[in-house]
């Protein structure tokens, strides 16, 4: 059997499963190892962190948290400051859930974690890369399975399923001061090769506006 057919054969229970654990369980804790929606860079831990830099501009190196004012605000006021985890405290990278991922926390004028990003990593090696969508119901089973509102897209010209799975999947929520969007991509275009394909997880948390 080919490693995409089982992958569709088993990604129904595997989500059916992680859905049926949360079913029962509220909201509660971090968004992010000891990172929350609301808490002050200067609470941050100093260690566990590393490779800090302003998303806006690769080339801006940070030190730590606190440089944080060195990055340009956007137009919605925050900046973004992309990091990962610390190779001498995480052996397996910058590893959310089973998924190498790119992180950015968006932070306001008052030094404060307004928001969020977490992005499967698109450089990860195939076997990992191709279970990205997975991603997805994983987030909304951490929040709790209610309450989601999603809108599933038909394939455009020329995209194609990938192991007979189309996902183009758009999920919002809002829970405890928190605005959630989860989107999710399966596809490829016709005529790419079977290493060819789009599979990502992008998840926002963003303060929800009062």
């Amino acid at each position: 059997m080919r490693p995409w057919s089982r992958l569709a054969m088993v990604a129904g229970g595997v989500l059916l499963a992680a859905l049926q654990q949360a079913a029962a369980q509220d909201f509660s804790g971090n968004d992010l190892r000891d990172i929350r929606i609301g808490i002050a860079v200067a609470d941050l831990p100093s260690a566990g962190y590393a490779d800090f830099f302003c998303a806006a501009d690769a080339e801006r190196k940070l030190s730590a948290w606190s440089d944080w004012r060195d990055c340009p605000a956007g137009t919605d006021g925050l900046r973004a400051l992309r990091f990962g985890y610390d190779p001498a405290t995480s052996r397996n990278g910058t590893v959310v859930a089973g998924h190498p991922a790119i992180l950015t926390a968006l932070i306001d004028n008052a030094g404060t974690v307004a928001g969020l990003k977490i992005e499967t990593d698109p450089k990860a090696r195939l076997y990992l890369r191709k279970k990205a969508f997975l991603f997805g119901p994983q987030v909304k089973a951490r929040y709790g399975p209610d309450g989601w509102a999603c809108t599933q897209a038909q394939p455009e010209a020329g995209e194609q399923p990938v192991g007979g799975i189309y996902v183009k999947e758009r999920c919002t929520k809002s829970i405890q001061g928190r605005a959630l969007v989860v989107e999710r991509n399966l596809f490829r275009q016709a005529g790419q090769d079977e290493k060819s394909f789009i599979d990502e997880t992008r998840v926002t948390i963003l303060r929800a506006r009062s």
